[in-house]
């Protein structure tokens, strides 16, 4: 009961984009593909990566997945 207690109180608060851009690799890891590859550039841009609109998704996503790496 008091590591449920603790587990509540001091847990460590993702920020959103980072939250939004784990659940977008862990959809395309489970076998869906991205339909809007505008969305994909802003998860992109609210990571702060620079994002061509001519970029192909599949590269977006491989630097997605860099930053999260490194957080």
């Amino acid at each position: 009961m008091l590591n449920w207690i603790k587990r509540r109180l001091f847990k460590r608060r993702i920020p959103p984009e980072i939250a939004l851009a784990k659940k977008l690799i862990r959809a395309i890891d489970n076998g869906g593909i991205p339909l809007y590859p505008g969305r994909v550039n802003a998860i992109a841009r609210n990571l702060g990566l620079e994002v061509s609109t001519r970029a192909p998704v599949e590269q977006t996503i491989e630097r997605i997945r860099a930053c999260l790496e490194r957080v």
